[in-house]
């Protein structure tokens, strides 16, 4: 892999695992522009890394993310809520959405498992994050949330497109039409995780269990068997992906959406009017 500093990650890499640990620097590792740029280029090299066999991804402090950092990325939407937004601005942030959705996909894609451990909150595009994960684990403190309701957006970073698969078409409708927390205990009922341990320090070290695990059988065998994995939702993915691009270009700018962020911002409950 090449030696590079990344603002958004750390990286190590011992005995053919690559710890990936997501640093900010935004609040609660809010993802802001560091992390919708590197993420791809990340796991890119980490897919092409042969000493490279299984991935930790795991985050610092006490949560794994708030999810996507308004304030940071305010700037992409602020064209689209111009008056006269038409063609050129919402075809500039279709070009953006589309990039972004590169982050997520990366991991999605990447042919080295990637064994997630989860503390804290796990917010909007955390979720996202995580649904383009092999495997989950969370701490017992874990709180997960598709927020993105809340904001007035159609989740449009992989959560409903890979959801389903992993908990199935009901309990995804449920978290994505009410934006309502779930704790890691209801998260393991609906299979959203596939085991909730005592603390950060346990979830780590079990996801580092697993890495090894995967990591001391056969490699090319072992991403074979991923990439049959996905090859039967892969299609769907995709085609989810490129519609909710689109939609979103298309209806994201509304009263709403400007209320929802001032809401954010001013610490009150949002006010939506539908228009």
């Amino acid at each position: 892999m090449t030696e590079q500093s990344w603002k958004a990650f750390s990286v190590e890499i011992s005995d053919h695992v690559a710890e990936v640990t997501l640093i900010g620097p935004g609040k609660g590792n809010a993802m802001g522009p560091d992390f919708w740029s590197e993420c791809p280029q990340l796991f890119t090299q980490l897919d092409a890394d042969p000493e490279v066999r299984a991935i930790v991804l795991a985050a610092s402090g006490k949560h794994f993310t708030y999810g996507l950092d308004l304030a940071a990325m305010g700037g992409e939407f602020a064209p689209l809520m111009a008056d006269k937004a038409l063609a050129g601005p919402r075809t500039t942030f279709h070009d953006t959405i589309k990039r972004m959705q590169l982050a997520t996909g990366a991991v999605a894609d990447c042919r080295k498992p990637v064994v997630v451990a989860v503390q804290g909150w796990c917010i909007g595009g955390g979720l996202d994050l995580i649904s383009a994960a092999d495997i989950r684990y969370a701490s017992a403190d874990a709180k997960f949330s598709v927020r993105e309701v809340k904001v007035a957006i159609v989740a449009d970073m992989g959560s409903l497109a890979r959801l389903p698969a992993i908990i199935g078409d009901g309990h995804v409708r449920e978290l994505a039409l009410t934006g309502k927390d779930i704790d890691a205990a209801r998260a393991e009922k609906i299979g959203l995780v596939n085991d909730v341990f005592d603390d950060a320090d346990a979830v780590l070290a079990a996801a580092r269990a697993t890495a090894a695990e995967i990591a001391a059988n056969p490699p090319l065998v072992v991403q074979g068997v991923k990439t049959v994995l996905d090859h039967s939702r892969s299609a769907a993915v995709d085609d989810s992906l490129r519609y909710v691009a689109a939609w979103n270009a298309a209806f994201l700018a509304s009263n709403d959406l400007t209320e929802a962020i001032t809401a954010v911002f001013e610490k009150r409950p949002a006010k939506f009017t539908g228009s």
